[in-house]
């Protein structure tokens, strides 16, 4: 990642785990280091004493040998760190919670936008409703009606974004390959002594 886009998510990441902690209506816990995506978590215990846990991470990001790669982030809750340190280091818990995993693709300028309606899909998901109406503050895209039920959910802009990028990256012409270059061959001598 570039300086710059790690800069950009340690700042948004600080900000979105601030304003979800003071947004939910249980104790928030933020752990881990900022310089690791992947420990740095914010988590909670639902009316079963499970844990659950939000961790916000670059999916793809430019960086120097790939400048052009698209900053595209991902908000996972109850995934890709279940079995890390930060549960260990909890408050008494009675297992993490297995039953209910998500994983929201955002741009970043879109992330705190959708905080608001992370906070009501974590809460509406804790309650045990059988569905969740609330219309996402950007168009996304999932395959089934209920919220509760999907899993992956990705805005279309950064959908869009990356694909646009995967058809830009094929429409380049190819790199020529050694014995396609133009210049002269070069001659090597070796000696044996």
């Amino acid at each position: 990642m570039t300086p710059e886009s790690i800069r950009v998510l340690s700042s948004l990441r600080s900000e979105f785990y601030t304003q979800f902690a003071s947004a939910m209506q249980v104790p928030v816990k933020i752990s881990g280091s900022s310089y690791n995506s992947i420990s740095f978590v914010a988590s909670w215990l639902n009316d079963r004493e499970q844990l659950n846990y939000l961790n916000i991470y670059a999916y793809t990001a430019p960086d120097e040998l790939a400048v052009k790669r698209p900053f595209i982030l991902r908000v996972a809750i109850n995934k890709g760190a279940g079995n890390m340190g930060f549960a260990k280091q909890a408050q008494a818990f009675r297992g993490v919670n297995q039953k209910w995993q998500l994983e929201l693709t955002v741009l970043p300028d879109q992330l705190l936008d959708f905080l608001p309606w992370i906070v009501n899909l974590v809460q509406a998901h804790a309650k045990g409703e059988a569905s969740f109406m609330q219309e996402p503050p950007h168009p996304v895209t999932l395959e089934l009606s209920n919220w509760l039920q999907t899993d992956m959910i990705w805005s279309t802009q950064a959908e869009q974004k990356l694909e646009l990028q995967t058809l830009e990256d094929l429409a380049e012409p190819p790199i020529t390959s050694f014995n396609e270059q133009k210049s002269p061959p070069v001659k090597a001598a070796f000696w044996l002594s």
